[in-house]
């Protein structure tokens, strides 16, 4: 195949590998860098294309790779960690040192309420306590993005609930 010929073939699948890099990433702007990536790549690699094989599996495959590694890269990073902002002040006052006996009479008590909650609802929400993307969780727990979100949404629900006196609407 020529290179004029592969060009043309790489950018006539743009639609599906469009598609499933927003599949990946679920953001179009990280889609379309992602989409770029997998052509810069196709390009700079052409010579490991063996002709009359399957161009669209070779493209989808690097661009699988390439999310792949970059999120490895973002994960090791840790640049950012997203909490929610009642998670967060949760945490600050779990992993609070200070000699207030207030303070370590609260952490007491929203501690026992954490570990109330049934645990396969209780180790999701505390690996996102501790940081844990949800796709690494999803992964170390063997379950679907989805259940581990509703499952840190009902334990945040169960948590505010049994602890309103720390509600920060009172």
């Amino acid at each position: 195949m020529t290179n004029n010929r592969f060009r043309e073939e790489v950018i006539a699948l743009g639609g599906p590998l469009r598609n499933f890099a927003y599949s990946l990433t679920a953001n179009h702007e990280d889609a379309n860098d992602l989409l770029q990536d997998t052509y810069l790549k196709a390009l700079l690699y052409r010579d490991k294309f063996e002709d009359n094989t399957n161009l669209k599996a070779w493209l989808y495959t690097i661009m699988r790779n390439t999310f792949i590694n970059n999120y490895r890269r973002k994960a090791k990073s840790n640049a950012v960690l997203y909490y929610a902002d009642d998670m967060q002040h949760l945490h600050n006052m779990i992993s609070n040192k200070a000699d207030n006996a207030d303070i370590k009479l609260s952490v007491k008590e929203i501690s026992q309420s954490i570990s109330k909650v049934e645990e396969s609802q209780r180790v999701p929400f505390e690996m996102f306590i501790d940081g844990y993307k949800y796709k690494e969780i999803s992964d170390q727990m063997d379950i679907s993005i989805g259940t581990v979100k509703s499952r840190i949404f009902f334990t945040r629900k169960k948590l505010m609930n049994s602890l309103k006196d720390y509600s920060n609407n009172q």
